[in-house]
């Protein structure tokens, strides 16, 4: 891959959100851009790493220290803002062998966190793409404030049609955003922008196909974050219909509960929380991750 900008001549974002967005698009904008969950924003003032994912690992008991210390809150929001970020080192783990003069694509990018990780790691250029104009000012903000501006860019667009040139892209992914569209159409774009031999991961929440039909917490997960949560069995048809190569499927529901576990013990509920722990519990609702290879 050689270190050409991905994008088109036009490089200025529009006001409106390119790709011809639905109105169900519209209305997850409007969701993203009013936005303000401690539980994103404190988790990221930690180091300036602001993630829109969940967090895996065992929980360090001891990082937490006695619940009554004045400094157990503080401790617990680090916490839990380590295993967001070990999240993400595990999905950059499987890009595979990536240049500095390579460009990835972070599909549904939030305020950047991913991006800013990816770059620091591998030192190549990262464009990221959200349907929230607060979110990407945010991100590129963050990344003026880093001096890597440069490197690392959010853009306002919709992640099923994006400028970024054909077969330019060294890898991408999509970290707990595909649930906001439909699979053929998203895995179709990723093939595109994708080189041969390019890598795609994603890791998502999905109902199991074994349960026989989404659960109630999977419609309350669904209500909540006005998503629409696709199977496992959805995500591998997909990627075969349009030439992405599973070569990781992992599950990762098991380390993934110590999170939600210390996350309902937080003063920083949602009230979310029963939803994910009973669901990945009762085995209805899984956290996979799933690296495929452009073909």
């Amino acid at each position: 891959m050689t270190g050409t900008d991905l994008t088109t001549a036009t490089t200025s974002a529009p006001a409106a959100i390119p790709g011809q967005a639905t109105p169900y698009q519209g209305d997850i904008a409007r969701y993203w851009n009013n936005e303000a969950r401690p539980v994103n924003l404190r988790l990221g003032d930690v180091d300036g790493l602001y993630h829109h994912h969940y967090g895996i690992g065992d929980v360090d008991h001891a990082a937490l220290g006695d619940a009554d210390d004045s400094a157990y809150d503080k401790n617990l929001v680090e916490e839990l803002h380590r295993l967001e970020s070990a999240q993400a080192k595990v999905l950059l783990d499987h890009l595979g062998p990536i240049g500095r003069t390579d460009t990835l694509v972070d599909a549904g990018c939030g305020r950047g966190g991913s991006m800013v990780m990816a770059h620091q790691r591998f030192g190549c250029k990262v464009e990221g793409v959200t349907l929230s104009a607060k979110q990407a000012d945010f991100a590129n903000q963050r990344a003026g404030e880093l001096g890597i501006e440069e490197h690392v860019r959010a853009r306002v667009c919709n992640m099923l049609s994006t400028p970024f040139e054909t077969g330019r892209a060294a890898a991408s992914w999509n970290n707990e955003s595909s649930m906001y569209v439909d699979l053929d159409d998203l895995f179709a774009e990723h093939s595109r922008i994708l080189g041969v031999g390019g890598r795609y991961v994603t890791i998502t929440g999905c109902w199991n196909p074994r349960y026989g039909q989404p659960s109630k917490w999977v419609s309350q997960i669904n209500a909540h974050f006005e998503c629409n949560i696709h199977s496992r069995r959805e995500y591998l048809r997909a990627m075969a219909d349009n030439r992405l190569v599973p070569q990781a499927v992992i599950d990762l529901t098991p380390d993934t509960l110590p999170y939600w576990e210390l996350r309902a013990t937080s003063p920083l509920v949602t009230g979310i929380e029963e939803a994910f722990i009973n669901s990945y519990k009762d085995g209805s609702f899984q956290y996979v991750l799933i690296a495929a290879d452009r073909v």
